[in-house]
Parts: structure tokens; sequence; C-alpha cells
């Protein structure tokens, strides 16, 4: 009879063990979530929160609107082709724009005039500024997508250290699996919130960059037709205008019945033959 009633005691007392533990790993909420996960959740999260922060960002920067206006190129034209300020109004309209467009043509309007290599070597630095604003912060997120899975390892290597320390030093561990089962259930959660984190943020990060290649390679195409149609037109313009100025004069050469040119005498030498014969 003490027997069994010992066996109903060990069951009851396996059985009420086995109820805390699951309630012990079971995850109401995402507070929840993050509290079992321990201390290393709290790096983890504040990369979550920074990556979001920094798309958000770019999403709203890297718009088309924002970066080359639809109507940017037909208000300049029509403030370029009046240069009789030396293009005075067509720097303004840029100014007033600010687009980073604007920015890259502005640098070559100021340049007009020069020689066509300088004018490119201008647009071309305009450009790498630009291009820098434009890639603003993706490094970070390039960082944030490669710690985060190390973090959420290293969460994992102290939760299991600490779930196999417990069952070494508690007397009650031997043949109670349930003890280390919820150390490492704990710990793993670390990793799968690192990689929740590191995923979305490398997607983001692909994302945008292919987004700003695809606007670079628009801005390159209407840098270089505005070479063409402004800086090298205007520089042959020049070269012809500085050939006609510098060409000299024809002297009209008298030809005799023969064809042969008649060499007209010397004022010079006419003069002094009259002074002799005085």
């Amino acid at each position: 009879m003490n027997v069994l009633t010992n066996s109903g005691f060990a069951l009851l007392g396996q059985t009420t063990s086995g109820l805390d533990a699951a309630a012990a790993v079971q995850v109401q909420s995402i507070w929840d979530f993050i509290v079992k996960g321990g201390p290393m959740m709290i790096p983890i999260g504040l990369c979550s929160l920074l990556a979001l922060a920094v798309i958000v960002e770019r999403l709203l920067t890297l718009r088309r609107s924002k970066v080359i206006p639809s109507d940017f190129l037909s208000g300049l034209q029509p403030v370029m082709e009046n240069n009789g300020d030396r293009y005075q109004g067509a720097l303004e309209y840029c100014e007033r724009s600010g687009s980073p467009i604007a920015n890259v043509f502005a640098a070559g309007i100021r340049s007009l005039g020069a020689s066509v290599e300088l004018v490119e070597k201008h647009i071309e630095q305009a450009g790498e500024r630009e291009v820098f604003k434009l890639r603003k912060y993706l490094r970070m997120l390039a960082v944030i997508a490669s710690i985060a899975p190390l973090l959420g390892l290293l969460g994992t290597i102290f939760g299991m250290i600490d779930a196999f320390q417990t069952v070494a030093t508690s007397g009650e561990a031997l043949g109670r699996t349930e003890l280390l089962a919820k150390g490492i259930y704990q710990a793993m959660i670390t990793t799968a919130a690192g990689l929740m984190v590191a995923i979305p943020v490398l997607i983001g990060y692909h994302w945008l960059s292919g987004k700003i290649d695809r606007l670079l390679g628009e801005m390159d195409q209407m840098t270089v037709e505005f070479v063409e149609n402004h800086a090298l037109t205007r520089t042959a313009v020049e070269t012809i205008d500085q050939r006609d100025s510098t060409r000299k004069p024809a002297i009209p050469v008298t030809m005799d019945r023969g064809g042969s040119p008649i060499q007209k005498p010397d004022e010079s030498e006419k003069i002094k033959s009259e002074l002799a014969a005085l």
C-alpha cells in the first residue's frame, strides 16, 4: 500500500513538473519571447529598430520624385536657351530644385565654355558626391545583416552554457531531461531572433542598392545628353568663331595679260628714290 502511494506521489510530481516545464517554455506574447531569449535579445532588438529606421528613411529619400523630378528637364530647357545671362537663370533653377540631378547639372552648367574634358570632369565629381549621398546608411544595413545572426549565436552559446551549468550543479537533475531541454529551448530563441532580423535587413539592403543603381543609370544617360547638346555644340561654335577671327585677309594680286602676277613696288622704296632725285 505504501509502495502504491509513493508511486502515485512520484507520478503526480513528475506530471506537475512536466506541466511547470511546459508552462515555462510556452510563449504568451512578443514580450514573453524577448524575455525568454535572455540579455542578448537587447542588442538584437536595437539592431532591428535601427535597421527599420534606416530602411524607412531611405525609402522616403530615394523616391524618384526626389532624385529625378519628372518636370526638371522640361523646365530647364527653355531657361538654357536664353544664355544671355551666362546661364545664371539655369543655375538658379537648379538651386531651387535642390535634387541630386539638379546638383549634377549645375556643376556642368558652371563649367560651360571650357573644354569638353573639363565639363565632364566637373559632372563626374558632382555625380560622385551625389552617389555618396544616395548610398548613405546602406553600409549600416550590411553591418546589421552580418552581426545579427552572430549575436543570436552568441546568445545561444551563453544559454546552453547556463543550461548545462544548471543541470551539473542541481542534485535533482539526474533523469530529468526537461531541465536541459528548457535551457536549450530558451537559448535557441536568440538564434531565431537574430535570423529574423538579418534576413529582412539583407533583402532591404539589396533592394535599395538595386533602386540606387537604376536611378544612377538614368542620371548618367541624362548627363550624357546634356554634354552632347550643350557642351559639344558650344565648343564647336566657339572653335569656328576663333578660327574666323584669326584668319588673315587675302591680299589682292594684280595679274598681267599673260596670267602672271604683277608685284607692286614697295611704297617705302618709291619714297626713297624720289628723295634721292631731289
